[in-house]
């Protein structure tokens, strides 16, 4: 696992707590934001599994 693969992982786990805190309280924009989070760390992560996709040809 690279960095991009961790904060991606990481990204989307902050992003589902602060969407599921958005729906406790009632407040779509942190339910918006928190799903957009998600989005982001899933970019993130997938860019890292490239990554790593990459350096194992490389090695080959």
């Amino acid at each position: 696992m690279n960095k991009d693969q961790i904060k991606g992982v990481a990204k989307d786990i902050a992003g589902k707590v602060q969407e599921n805190t958005g729906k406790l309280i009632g407040s779509k924009e942190q339910e918006i934001k928190g799903q957009l989070k998600q989005v982001e760390g899933k970019i993130e992560k997938t860019s890292g599994d490239a990554q790593e996709a990459i350096k194992d040809i490389v090695k080959k």
